[in-house]
């Protein structure tokens, strides 16, 4: 360890430094009150630390945060200038030499759409979100400022740190917004020959030659496949961006790195794993399960998952789901099924047409109903889980949208998934939009909350003892507990305030 400290120390909040016991999509608990769980129960059984070697060094980070790491070292940097730090290890690579602290988080504010919609003035229950008070915690710590060094932050969730007044109040000098790997190494060489480096600044589309290849294993053993997506749906940020696919020679090499940090599931990660080497936006089979069965074929790989695809593309080539389940072994006592995020979204076509036409190709905005249950078929039939995503709010919607949606949930109840309806945040190209809140809630919104609270409750107790068999005992005991305690009692009182305030809607 460096006596004086090292000069760029890399390290993330808390709660994104967590491997979840292995269950990754647990960390979405992160986005809650941090009212919900005692600190303590919740940092020990749901959010358990991630591993650290040699007085405090990541064992496994972020996925970006490695990103990062890898830029700095082939930009020039040597190996003995960086360091990536577990948060509460911090103190101990911070010394008289450390010139930069890069802060990596999902959502420092706690701004993104899973947040305002549970938690803050938006939000159903008010309160902080973990994330957002670990983030705040991590910058305000007076340690990190006892040497002077300026504290640059990034992630998915730093739009939300473009206000200046946010980067004072928190102490933020810099802010880098979006892909970073080209913009962060020179930025950082500023700081480090000493100029006065403040504000925010925009990473340019990164090429794949330039998405280095990571040096240490990632949270959840997270790989990424390609990056962007190109369908163009306003609301979001990574739908904007050119897809581009890595090769499989660095997609295998960085999970022989993940194996080699005891890391032995691997998640592949993309906006839409199924459009791997996509033809535009059409779907190249042969490649997608070249690229699972190379995954599955590295030595100490025992599971491979996914995190994101499109609905489309399941409908697009309906008999690739179920080849790779059997590429990847789905369907035993160990892996029963695989899940990844999906999104829904709307059952209006008219809201497709106008917020997300490029969503639903190469098929046509008014048979998005029809494909969005087919590939819910199609998930069922080949033992994946869908975890959809709902957006209220979103500009231009009517009544009528609000009802085409829960007419979906309707034709959705047969299929083991959950959903989970989000307000609307003015991102993307609909940034200059007002943003969506509990207090704009019509008796509609609440029918579709009802209706996707009552699918989740259906699924939740089996989905949970499935999906977290592979926890230790006592964490998987205290998880369960907690589903039993909802699904069988928390579930009727809070079916009864979703109904008193549709009525209280009603009467306004």
């Amino acid at each position: 360890m460096a006596a004086r400290g090292y000069r760029i120390v890399l390290t993330a909040e808390r709660c994104v430094m967590s491997d979840y016991h292995g269950s990754i999509f647990l960390g979405f608990c992160a986005c809650a009150p941090r009212s919900m769980w005692y600190p303590f129960f919740y940092f020990r059984f749901i959010c358990p630390s991630a591993p650290t070697h040699d007085g405090g060094k990541a064992k496994l980070a972020p996925y970006g945060l490695r990103k990062i790491e890898a830029a700095l070292i082939n930009y020039g940097f040597s190996k003995s200038d960086v360091v990536v730090a577990h948060p509460d290890k911090i103190k101990k690579f911070i010394g008289p030499e450390t010139k930069v602290i890069g802060v990596a988080s999902n959502d420092p504010l706690g701004r993104g759409p899973a947040s305002t919609t549970f938690t803050g003035e938006t939000g159903f229950f008010g309160g902080e979100p973990y994330d957002a008070w670990k983030f705040r915690e991590l910058v305000s710590n007076p340690k990190l400022k006892r040497w002077n060094a300026k504290i640059v932050v990034g992630g998915p969730g730093s739009w939300q740190l473009e206000d200046e007044e946010e980067r004072r109040r928190l102490g933020v000098d810099v802010v880098v917004v979006g892909e970073g790997e080209k913009v962060v190494p020179p930025i950082f060489e500023k700081i480090i020959n000493g100029e006065d480096v403040r504000g925010v600044f925009y990473g340019d589309v990164v090429e794949i030659e330039h998405m280095y290849r990571i040096l240490g294993g990632t949270i959840g053993g997270i790989v990424e496949v390609a990056r962007g997506c190109g369908r163009g749906c306003r609301f979001c940020i990574p739908t904007m961006l050119r897809f581009r696919s890595r090769p499989l020679e660095d997609i295998l090499a960085e999970i022989r790195v993940n194996v080699k940090a005891g890391q032995h599931s691997v998640c592949l990660h993309a906006e839409d794993v199924l459009r791997y080497k996509a033809n535009g936006i059409y779907v190249k089979p042969e490649a997608v399960r070249e690229l699972f069965a190379a995954a599955a074929g590295v030595e100490g790989v025992k599971n491979v998952g996914l995190s994101h695809f499109a609905l489309a593309s399941v409908a697009e080539k309906p008999g690739l789901l179920k080849e790779i389940s059997e590429i990847i072994g789905v369907g035993s006592r160990n892996k029963p099924w695989i899940s990844g995020q999906t999104g829904i979204e709307t059952g209006s076509p008219r809201m497709i047409e106008l917020n997300m036409p490029g969503k639903v190709k190469p098929f046509k905005p008014e048979e998005w109903p029809d494909l969005v249950e087919q590939a819910f078929g199609i998930c069922q039939d080949s033992l994946w889980i869908p975890c959809g995503t709902l957006v209220l709010g979103l500009p231009g919607e009517t009544e009528e949208d609000v009802y085409m949606t829960i007419e979906l949930m309707d034709r959705l109840k047969p299929y083991k998934s959950i959903i989970v309806p989000l307000f609307f945040v003015p991102i993307g190209s609909l940034k200059g939009e007002r943003g969506f809140s509990v207090k704009d809630m019509k008796p509609s919104h609440w029918e579709l909350i009802l209706a996707c609270w009552d699918h989740g409750m259906n699924w939740a107790e089996e989905l949970a003892s499935e999906y977290v068999f592979k926890m230790p005992w006592l964490a998987k005991t205290y998880v369960m507990s907690f589903m039993k305690k909802v699904v069988r009692r928390i579930s009727r009182k809070a079916r009864k305030e979703i109904i008193r305030m549709m009525e209280e809607s009603a009467g306004k």
